[in-house]
């Protein structure tokens, strides 16, 4: 049996995460120790961090998420690793994710109009034949992940005026950010046949992601994203009537601009590049489940959900306590990193019963796959829409796996890097 202090450590490794997600040993963290601290070591050139306090019980979970004067997303920003220089520092915290109110407010009323319902709705049938072109197109052996990708892309393009020529841009900027713990995500360029305006942002790219003295340069910074940038401003002076051009006019910053594409490009694309392949997998190891859906299609709406609570895209965020505070029984102190795990909580035995399995009719479902209080993800209307479009050109097809999916070494996206299936 692993000793506590190893278990611990194990929780922050991305490794861990590349083979699974410790579910047992958040089951027995939420019974033994529901608030813990966490170490941070080293992981491979990745310096060791301070450490953090982890939260595993649901009802701690969004007592974090919905206290933003307790526990902030400015402080220290939104990820376990702290930002490399003050000057990293300050520039995330442009992005609204990383914003508390008002501040935040501000920046999500500029860009909510973008994914309103009825906004979602207008882009409905057109999201539901680019699935049906996806997925009727392929048979025989595919990589599902591959397969499925382009769509949220595909969807974020649209809306961001980008061209059909640059989008899978957005696929590779999104695989650099999210995928930084992993090798084969970490420098991966696909983007092919771009048009002038893509060609001259690569040209922006950095030569070397790492700094002078040999320490890896943090993907969220400005240097290792001066191609994204830099396309940003080409794309907004190209388009002036577009959403991406009226950021600018709604007065951001350049600052906010860029990261407020930032997350427009990647943060509404790798969630579902996740949580669609992940829902497909959770299925089929399923079959009971599987066939109850295919009998009643109706069923699907609280299936989606279902899939997200048992396969979070997203599995952490943290916050920094503003203040001296107790949680969970633990005295934290002002300035400490507080990561709470989402993964853990949608499997809370006082919320979910029965919660290892997976049923595709359970209600109600308050899972936090999309996150609790003023930060509730903007695109989950989106989100919910695009994974039904598949699963209904799914539903009709016999989809069996064709060898062993592979999983993404992250310990923050939960992520597959290949799902081999058949198709027919």
């Amino acid at each position: 049996m692993m000793h506590a202090g190893g278990m611990r450590e194990e929780l922050f490794l991305p490794a861990t995460y590349a083979e699974a997600v410790p579910y047992p040993a958040f089951r027995r963290l939420r019974a033994q120790e529901p608030v813990c601290r966490i170490p941070e070591p080293a992981v491979g050139p990745w310096p060791a961090g301070t450490g953090f306090w982890a939260v595993f019980r649901h009802a701690d979970v969004k007592h974090v998420l919905r206290s933003p004067g307790l526990f902030s997303s400015h402080l220290g920003a939104t990820q376990i690793r702290d930002p490399d220089t003050p000057q990293d520092l300050e520039f995330v915290r442009a992005m609204m994710l990383n914003q508390d109110p008002p501040g935040h407010s501000r920046l999500r009323r500029i860009v909510a109009a973008a994914f309103t319902p009825r906004a979602v709705r207008a882009l409905e049938a057109t999201i539901e034949a680019r699935a049906r072109a996806l997925i009727r197109g392929a048979r025989g052996d595919v990589d599902f992940v591959e397969l499925v990708a382009d769509l949220p892309v595909w969807t974020l393009a649209h809306i961001m005026g980008v061209p059909e020529q640059d989008r899978r841009l957005l696929y590779d900027w999104a695989s650099r950010v999210i995928g930084y713990q992993d090798a084969d995500y970490a420098d991966l360029s696909t983007a092919e046949g771009l048009t002038p305006m893509g060609r001259a942002a690569l040209a922006h790219r950095p030569a070397s992601p790492t700094h002078p003295d040999g320490r890896p340069v943090n993907p969220r910074s400005r240097a290792a994203l001066a191609d994204m940038f830099a396309y940003a401003h080409a794309l907004a002076a190209r388009e002036p009537a577009g959403i991406v051009a009226s950021m600018l006019a709604h007065g951001l910053t350049p600052a906010e601009f860029e990261m407020t594409f930032f997350l427009f490009a990647v943060a509404g694309n790798e969630t579902l590049r996740n949580g669609i392949p992940g829902g497909l997998l959770t299925l089929l190891e399923h079959p009971a489940e599987l066939a109850r859906l295919r009998a009643d299609p109706s069923l699907l709406p609280s299936a989606v959900e279902e899939m997200l609570r048992y396969w979070p895209p997203v599995m952490d965020f943290r916050r920094t306590a503003t203040t001296d505070l107790e949680l969970g029984g633990r005295k934290i102190r002002a300035g400490d990193k507080v990561v709470v795990f989402h993964a853990s909580a949608n499997r809370d035995e006082t919320v979910f019963t029965d919660p290892d399995r997976f049923d595709i009719t359970r209600k109600p479902n308050d899972h936090l796959s999309f996150g609790f209080g003023p930060h509730f993800c903007l695109g989950a209307h989106l989100a919910r829409t695009q994974m039904r479009a598949v699963f209904r050109e799914l539903l009709p097809l016999r989809v069996t796996l064709a060898g062993p999916p592979v999983r993404l070494a992250s310990n923050f996206q939960n992520g597959l890097k290949r799902l081999p299936v058949h198709l027919a």
